[in-house]
């Protein structure tokens, strides 16, 4: 990071002499001051307010005598948090840093910062609040990195596990040990565990071949038939949870395994050793004394480490982070490593590589190509898997807070939706969906955040697509105004949710049916009237079955104005329930059949009566994936997603994206055609053949029930 000549703080900054240093993203803001390039030789170019330099590294010691011959008092240390990132090393963002001005944590010769924090009280709150960290970082499966994969087969019961470190580590170096430590913890698991077999993971820089440990010539050399090696890279935690009790000499693993509440057993003095919470070999500095867990477990991880996400580079707290980093494993861990991918356009090939983020991906042009027994992953519904039982199928779609612009028009989504069940919109079997809307447990607190989430939804004014920029006023002396919600017709929603009519004239002729006396409004899809999808000339022939026809409102806006929204199976159904609109549905979406609706279609699997905040919970929060347009290397959650599309909205869009739309349009509009007349007839061949729907035209009456699922 270095500064121009217009840009110096004039107010002083940290100076940073490290090149390593400077490259750490978002460096400021974990430092909270202005941070300035340094060189040894050169005067400086803006005041300093002080020196930072990594940990006891040989370069620390260059940058403390540059301070002392500059009469600079202020010297940092800085260091990894103990909730690092994702993967190790500097192709990989970090989550949080340590700033010590008295010396660092792991260095057990001198006094540091954190060990000043471990000694101060906690209040009640603080106390509570450490509980529920610690609780939090258990129900995360989090650790100091979390890339690595759970083993898929643990070592059998009972045994203890032992950690290696590689060698000449630092902390090993200050924490008053060496390779004699190693050895004394090995004989010693193997004296008090008797019973027990021996887990020795080693570290993954070892398997690697990068770095030499400790404990691998020790093994070589012996015979210990009650130990196992673990020298494959396989996620720390799950060895933890099942172990008997944990062994170190200075590893973070240790302290990961006190907020596991399991047995610890140094052979260094590590920060958290001395404090009365583990079984130490050696004796503590005087400088520390009993402290509860939750004492040290509020010191290390709320009071001395700092907090940035990545994604947005701003300052947050321990549970941001937590949350953060729970969230990039568990979409990592959720799928097979490698997948197979058809169905795909080269366009979103890349996108589906950032949702995926974590897999190995192979594209295919066709289905035959896909190895036997594998995953594949295909989009929506366009390649039909029947044939190949052999195979595990994936199915992406667009999730629910897609973009601002339209899918058609090549606009990026922010969400995609996986589903290894089927897909939300195919009411003729089950999805994963269906699935968690009818059976996940949906507590106290999810709930409340996904009240938070549909109310900022609501006060940003979001929808699927945040398209459009007229106005809508409702008529003057209308009793009840209905918005009729329009779709394309070649959709596959309809084709597989909408087993009795599945038309928009046919839409607006059943809802003047039932409302004869209302001003029925209807909007037809924003992809139809852009001339992408379907026949803008025959929506215009529906002006003479309403009142009025309003195209250009933003939906919300819509939405808000009218008493009541009937649907086939549009989207905008679900928008209206967010908003506390009475919604008839006439087909069978995925927000039908929960008590929420008025529905036209019987759907009998469907029998749990859900709260507005259970639906919010399932779709927006628990089912689909997302990943922001400026941070693509890592997953985001709903509420972030919400804060992005806002801002979105409010930017112009960019030269080149008005190009492309200007270029794309005319390639487009033949190719969404011919690819909607494709499906139109495979839903003809399926009606011939009595598939997935049963689907009947416009004819279907009132209360039909959904097609039993597949099988």
């Amino acid at each position: 990071m270095t500064w121009g000549p217009m840009s110096l703080p004039s107010e002083g900054a940290i100076g940073i002499l490290s090149h390593g240093i400077r490259r750490i993203e978002h460096l400021s803001a974990f430092l909270g001051e202005a941070v300035i390039a340094v060189h040894p030789l050169r005067g400086e170019r803006a005041p300093l307010t002080g020196i930072a330099a990594w940990g006891r590294r040989p370069t620390a010691r260059k940058a403390q005598a540059f301070a002392r011959s500059r009469a600079i008092k202020r010297f940092l240390c800085l260091e990894d948090g103990f909730l690092r990132s994702l993967h190790p090393g500097a192709s990989s963002q970090t989550c949080s840093l340590v700033v010590d001005d008295l010396g660092i944590y792991y260095d057990a010769s001198g006094p540091s910062r954190l060990e000043a924090m471990v000694s101060m009280p906690v209040t009640q709150m603080e106390r509570a609040r450490a509980q529920r960290l610690i609780e939090r970082w258990r129900a995360g499966g989090i650790s100091k990195y979390n890339y690595a994969p759970a083993s898929a087969k643990l070592p059998a019961e009972p045994y203890v596990l032992v950690i290696d470190q590689t060698a000449n580590d630092a902390s090993v170096q200050f924490g008053m040990a060496g390779g004699s430590s190693f050895r004394r913890m090995l004989e010693s698991a193997l004296l008090n565990y008797p019973d027990c077999q021996i887990v020795v993971k080693e570290h993954p820089e070892v398997a690697l071949g990068r770095k030499r440990g400790y404990l691998g010539s020790i093994l070589d050399a012996g015979n210990y038939p009650r130990v196992v090696r673990l020298q494959e890279d396989i996620h720390v935690v799950p060895l933890i949870r099942q172990a008997r009790a944990v062994f170190v000499v200075t590893s973070q693993v240790g302290f990961e395994a006190l907020l596991h509440g399991k047995t610890v057993h140094t052979f260094g003095m590590p920060f958290y050793a001395g404090w009365g919470l583990t079984n130490d070999d050696l004796p503590g500095p005087s400088r520390r004394h009993p402290v509860s867990l939750e004492q040290l477990a509020f010191a290390a991880l709320v009071r001395y480490t700092r907090y940035v996400l990545p994604h947005s580079g701003k300052r947050c707290e321990a549970e941001d982070a937590i949350d953060y980093l729970a969230l990039q494993r568990q979409m990592r861990q959720q799928f097979p490593e490698q997948l197979h991918a058809v169905g795909f356009s080269r366009w979103k090939r890349p996108i589906l590589r950032d949702f995926l983020q974590g897999n190995e991906i192979v594209f295919h042009r066709n289905l035959g190509a896909v190895p036997h027994g594998t995953t594949v992953v295909r989009w929506g519904r366009a390649i039909d898997t029947s044939a190949r039982p052999d195979l595990s199928v994936i199915t992406v779609e667009d999730g629910f807070l897609r973009s601002v612009g339209l899918g058609a028009q090549l606009i990026r989504p922010l969400s995609w939706v996986f589903d290894r069940t089927g897909i939300y919109y195919d009411a003729t079997r089950e999805s994963d969906l269906e699935q968690l809307l009818a059976s996940a447990e949906f507590d106290a607190e999810t709930r409340s955040r996904a009240a938070r989430l549909r109310q900022s939804i609501i006060n940003a004014g979001l929808t699927k697509y945040n398209v459009g920029a007229g106005t809508w006023s409702r008529p003057a002396a209308v009793r009840k105004v209905i918005l009729a919600v329009g779709q394309v017709e070649a959709d596959a929603s309809l084709r597989f949710g909408a087993p009795g009519i599945r038309t928009n004239r046919a839409l607006l002729a059943a809802v003047r049916a039932e409302a004869p006396d209302a001003y029925i409004v209807y909007k037809p899809h924003p992809d139809v009237m852009t001339g992408l999808r379907g026949d803008r000339d025959a929506e215009t022939e529906l002006a003479a079955l309403c009142d009025e026809v309003v195209s250009d409102c933003p939906m919300d806006r819509l939405i808000a104005a009218v008493d009541s929204v009937h649907v086939l199976t549009s989207l905008a159904g679900f928008e209206a329930l967010l908003r506390g609109k009475p919604v008839t549905t006439h087909g069978a979406p995925f927000y039908a059949g929960w008590g929420l609706t008025d529905d036209r279609c019987e759907m009998p699997r469907r029998r749990r009566q859900l709260s507005l905040d259970m639906l919010v919970a399932g779709t927006l929060i628990l089912y689909p994936r997302y990943v922001l347009r400026n941070a693509r290397d890592s997953f985001a959650t709903p509420e972030q997603a919400v804060d992005h599309m806002l801002t979105w909205r409010n930017e112009a869009p960019t030269t080149g994206e008005r190009l492309l739309q200007r270029w794309m349009q005319p390639v487009l509009k033949p190719w969404t055609r011919w690819r909607d007349a494709a499906a139109g007839g495979e839903t003809r061949r399926s009606r011939s053949h009595g598939g997935a729907g049963q689907a009947q035209g416009d004819s279907g009456g009132r209360h039909r029930p959904v097609a039993a699922p597949e099988q």
